[in-house]
């Protein structure tokens, strides 16, 4: 789809997203925060719809009012934010019963932020079960519907086939498909076979382009940096069997954040694998600055989940950090194997120790790496080449 020549000063764009930040310091989906604060840069209008958790009301963050709607008495509303709906329902299949007042709920509620809001465009973000809401406020109110696909919905599909047909008639009747990956665009088609637009997320870190280090972080010992949730889809556990084949004295595997398994994950690790927890964005920007290499081990999990996009590599390269990450889902949008970083197979702490030592002994390949990484995101993953594409699909969504 060519979308260069639709040039427009602004749209009022409705935001339809299961989870949005509660709170100035919630650092719950930072990449759509930062895509709301770009395209408000660009002159939009932002409004957000999202459920409320335990109670709370709508309010504002960063100048964008957030619509919350209520489902549920506030002690049972955690459906959404700290961690998906899909894993606290496979978890305890009881919350399912949550699903029909969060959809009924949220129908009405977005019906009621168009008629005041009037927004020009209703994107919906995590399609199901959030294209009902949209769908159904455009039986009152006209308006193109714009569907971002992450990959959640698809491993949804997977467990609940009666799930498909509804995917379908979003996908087939929205005026706009976009995924945020290669990986996920062809598993969109795999449902309906239409024109797909792919549409990455760039970094949450406010830095500029041009970060590559003119010199690296000490090399002893050799810094090996992750950072993420504690969940099985990270992989982090190959990574910490990737270390025990490492020399201690000469690697140190940071981690980064928390999770479910951090306490079974420290259970696992060698005396070279630190947990540091959830950390500020000062104390991360620290961490980035001294490490040596970022791993993103990822792996398709026992649900079948596997990365979408992994930002958190956009913000590793960003800082001119060396990354290396295993070949699933959409990691190698953004990783190209000794172009821009180094891919190995899943599940093979074997290949990924020995992708570390590669890397730790060649002080040329770390830097062209970098380098690589770096221009590969200016052209791909920057904000300004990113939003200018997203005014553009607005443009053609309205024609």
């Amino acid at each position: 789809m060519r979308v260069e020549s639709c040039r427009v000063e602004s749209f009022k764009v409705l935001l339809i997203a299961s989870v949005y930040p509660r709170f100035e310091a919630d650092l719950e989906v930072p990449w759509l925060r930062a895509s709301v604060a770009f395209l408000k840069k660009a002159g939009c209008e932002v409004a957000v719809a999202a459920p409320s958790h335990r109670g709370i009301k709508g309010h504002e963050i960063d100048g964008v009012r957030v619509n919350r709607f209520r489902y549920a008495p506030a002690k049972l509303e955690f459906l959404t934010h700290d961690e998906g709906a899909p894993s606290k329902m496979a978890r305890n299949p009881l919350l399912q019963l949550l699903a029909i007042p969060y959809i009924i709920s949220g129908c009405f509620s977005t019906l009621r932020a168009c008629f005041k809001f009037k927004p020009q465009i209703i994107h919906v973000h995590w399609p199901f079960p959030h294209g009902f809401m949209a769908f159904f406020a455009r039986l009152f109110y006209k308006a193109p519907i714009v569907l971002t696909f992450y990959g959640a919905e698809l491993l949804l599909m997977q467990k609940k086939k009666w799930i498909k047909p509804f995917l379908k008639f979003f996908i087939k009747h929205a005026d706009l498909v976009i995924a945020i990956s290669s990986f996920t665009a062809k598993k969109t088609k795999e449902i309906y076979p239409r024109e797909i637009e792919i549409l990455p997320y760039g970094t949450t870190f406010d830095m500029g382009n041009d970060i590559v280090r003119a010199t690296l972080a000490p090399a002893t010992p050799f810094r090996i940096l992750f950072v993420g949730r504690h969940i099985e889809r990270k992989g982090i556990e190959y990574l910490i069997k990737a270390a025990a084949l490492l020399d201690s004295e000469k690697f140190q595997v940071r981690i980064v954040g928390a999770g479910d398994l951090t306490e079974k994950l420290k259970e696992q690790a060698p005396e070279q694998v630190l947990f540091l927890g959830k950390v500020s964005k000062e104390e991360l920007a620290k961490e980035y600055q001294n490490a040596n290499c970022f791993v993103l081990p990822s792996i398709v999990d026992s649900r079948g989940d596997t990365e979408g996009l992994g930002v958190v590599l956009i913000e590793a390269v960003e800082y001119g950090v060396p990354i290396i990450a295993s070949n699933v889902g959409g990691i190698p949008d953004v990783v190209i194997d000794k172009k821009t970083g180094l891919l190995v197979p899943e599940k093979n702490p074997e290949a990924l120790a020995a992708a570390i030592k590669e890397l730790a002994e060649n002080e040329d390949l770390q830097k062209s790496l970098a380098l690589g990484a770096n221009e590969h995101i200016k052209q791909y993953f920057s904000w300004d080449a990113i939003i200018e594409k997203q005014m553009g699909l607005y443009c053609f969504a309205r024609k």
